[in-house]
């Protein structure tokens, strides 16, 4: 089997906390599968902040087309929009899965719209809108693992309880660990609990992805 690589291409002028420890989980699960992550098409003016951290060595500043110029073929851009489903069958012909923007908008902007103009070849995940992590996981699994979609474990919709009061449901699909729980970054359920601290005088997180969740009080 060929060597994979999972390219991100980062749609944003700035990076937002989410897609940080999202990107972080990517670069670390990657590593541990022995393949690449890159991070592309990201700012200079980012890169030279530091804030990318333990991601940087990640990065780079020029888009995926121009670095894999001559590998434009075996790319595949991972798109809501694709006629065709991502099957084990596709570790044959693709060496790189690419995704585009940031997969959790909610609701969906369809940021992968600017890599569908560059002609990539299409594959989806399924009906149920992800995680900038979880789809690059499900790609993993089906490309390195062998297992189709449907026999993913996933939860969808999870209900996160933030405290003995308030809980919030998050609006995408997981995949879930042995004990049946959604698989997120490390640091996640924090930031999620300090949104919704921050949003909670209007009943919702108020953060880069807006209606991330939905915050509920019994």
């Amino acid at each position: 089997m060929a060597y994979k690589t999972f390219v991100v291409e980062h749609l944003d002028p700035e990076l937002g906390p989410w897609s940080g420890l999202e990107y972080k989980t990517i670069a670390q699960e990657s590593k541990f599968a022995d393949c690449d992550f890159i991070l592309s098409s990201v700012p200079h003016t980012l890169i030279k902040s530091g804030e990318l951290g333990e991601v940087s060595s990640n990065a780079r500043s020029d888009p995926v087309e121009v670095y894999f110029a001559d590998k434009k073929d075996r790319i595949c851009l991972l798109d809501p929009a694709a006629e065709q489903e991502l099957e084990p069958e596709d570790t044959k012909l693709f060496d790189v899965f690419l995704f585009g923007g940031i997969l959790g908008d909610d609701p969906p902007r369809d940021r992968t719209s600017e890599l569908r103009k560059k002609g990539f070849m299409g594959r989806r995940l399924g009906p149920i809108q992800m995680t900038t992590d979880t789809a690059v996981r499900v790609t993993r699994i089906v490309i390195l693992e062998g297992k189709r979609l449907d026999d993913v474990p996933y939860v969808d919709f999870p209900e996160l309880k933030l405290d003995e009061h308030e809980s919030t449901e998050m609006p995408f699909r997981y995949v879930v660990d042995k004990q049946g729980k959604p698989i997120m970054p490390e640091g996640m359920l924090d930031l999620i609990k300090a949104d919704a601290d921050k949003g909670f005088d209007e009943g919702d997180f108020m953060d880069e992805n807006e209606g991330m969740g939905n915050l509920n009080v019994s």
